[in-house]
């Protein structure tokens, strides 16, 4: 076994929420990452990926558990890690010779060394001739081959890429991930282990020695999957395909309460995440369903593939229609329910009220707001209230991003309405105390 570089034992991360009640981001992480392997770590956004890299690079303690960088135990910065970042984090005011020398300055470096060493990174990440260029002056990728330049040009031991060809085009992408790979493959890289947070399960196939699949709340490792393929690898070939069916199954297994599903249900809760998904996208993604392309059946690589949707996008709508029970997710496959093609043949009306139905009976924070409101002789709240519970175990940003998925199924369900001028939720109108009888016996 190759000697491991960063070794992470049962770790443990927490923040604290908005009323300062401790919330677990990261429990019982165990990871390795060994000399001469790439490794993807794929999962949900907020899962804590970013926040186990900023451990690993020692930006950040863990509150429990052991960090180890060659054997020794990590209490700061690790001058062996160099990072990439998705928003390239280039200072705009700098040309790119300046940028790429900043981390090469911090450490006390000699300007003429430095700047032979930021040149030769800028060559090997192709770059010659734009050392003096402004950040403006260059296209995306550029910037991230810059962004990339900077954390090789101190020679790290680890390269952290922390979603670094998200931001990208898909081609200008492609075209990053394949240098950096022939970089690997050739030596030229100081780097002698890389490890790639991505959203993008065809990317990890293609570049990853092995791809770990991350859980939520709190995040920890959940699956680990061995990727035994030569490189480079062909993105068309049966294995590949083969694998990335593979990884789509394990990140959909059990991820709702797709109660239908081969895999074991998990049940929301009250404060629990919901999937990113608006409504015309669900639509869109059930009536692409039942068309004869499909038949009522199609697994998610080949739906990515005719929507043109990315991973980051397809996975929460597949988990949305699993968990309002309009189709299920049986290993990586979507299949629609009796009830999500009577949804899709039906007038708007028809599906409002099956919308809200599903919702009140399987989002238990929707149907708490209702009843929130039935209670209230007003019929209408602030939202700041049901905030505050989402903030007790989500971070402020994720607990606004589900609340307003929660207002806008709500609305379309005809659940309850929201005013955005006064940020109130109340009843939707001409409706009295009594929960919608029609909602909950109607499709039946």
């Amino acid at each position: 076994m190759s000697q491991a570089i960063i070794e992470l034992r049962a770790v443990q991360k927490s923040f604290r929420s908005a009323d300062g009640s401790a919330r677990s981001v990261l429990e019982g992480v165990d990871f390795r990452l060994a000399e001469g392997e790439i490794v993807a770590l794929l999962g949900q956004s907020g899962s804590g990926k970013s926040t186990l890299l900023r451990i690993m690079a020692g930006l950040i303690g863990a509150d429990g558990g052991d960090v180890r960088y060659r054997g020794q135990p990590l209490y700061g910065p690790a001058r062996g890690v160099g990072m990439v970042f998705q928003s390239f984090a280039l200072f705009p005011w700098l040309t790119v010779q300046q940028n790429v020398e900043l981390g090469l300055e911090a450490r006390g470096v000699e300007p003429a060394a430095r700047a032979a060493r930021a040149e030769k990174a800028i060559a090997l990440i192709g770059l010659a001739g734009f050392e003096g260029a402004l950040p403006r002056e260059l296209s995306g990728g550029m910037r991230q081959r810059v962004g990339i330049a900077r954390a090789l040009v101190v020679e790290p031991e680890v390269l952290l890429m922390d979603e670094a060809f998200s931001a990208l085009d898909v081609l200008t992408g492609e075209r990053l991930r394949e240098d950096i790979l022939e970089l690997w493959a050739s030596g030229s890289m100081p780097t002698k282990a890389m490890l790639v947070v991505s959203h993008n399960i065809e990317e990890a196939v293609l570049m990853a020695d092995r791809v770990l699949i991350f859980a939520s709340d709190p995040g920890r490792v959940r699956y680990q999957l061995s990727v035994q393929l030569p490189r480079p690898r062909n993105a068309n070939s049966a294995q590949v395909r083969m694998l990335i069916d593979e990884i789509y199954a394990l990140m959909t297994a059990g991820a709702t309460r797709a109660g239908r599903a081969a895999e074991e249900p998990v049940e929301l809760h009250l404060a629990d995440r919901l999937p990113e998904a608006d409504v015309a996208r669900i639509e869109g993604l059930l009536e692409m369903l039942v068309d004869e392309r499909f038949g009522g059946r199609a697994d998610l690589p080949k739906l990515a593939e005719e929507t043109e949707l990315t991973d980051e996008e397809l996975l929460p709508l597949g988990q949305a229609v699993s968990l309002l029970d309009l189709a299920t997710l049986i290993h990586g496959d979507l299949h629609i329910t009796p009830l999500g093609r009577r949804y899709v043949e039906g007038a708007h009306t028809l599906r409002q009220e099956i919308f809200g139905r599903q919702l009140l009976a399987h989002v238990p924070l929707a149907a708490h707001i209702r009843h929130s409101l039935e209670q209230e002789p007003s019929g209408e709240l602030p939202e700041e209230p049901f905030l505050n519970l989402l903030r007790e175990s989500l971070d402020a940003a994720e607990a606004e991003r589900v609340l307003r998925t929660a207002i806008e199924w709500g609305r379309h369900g005809e659940v309850f309405e929201y005013d955005y001028h006064t940020g109130l939720i109340h009843l939707p109108e001409g409706e009295g105390e009594s929960a919608p009888a029609s909602k909950t016996d109607a499709g039946t």
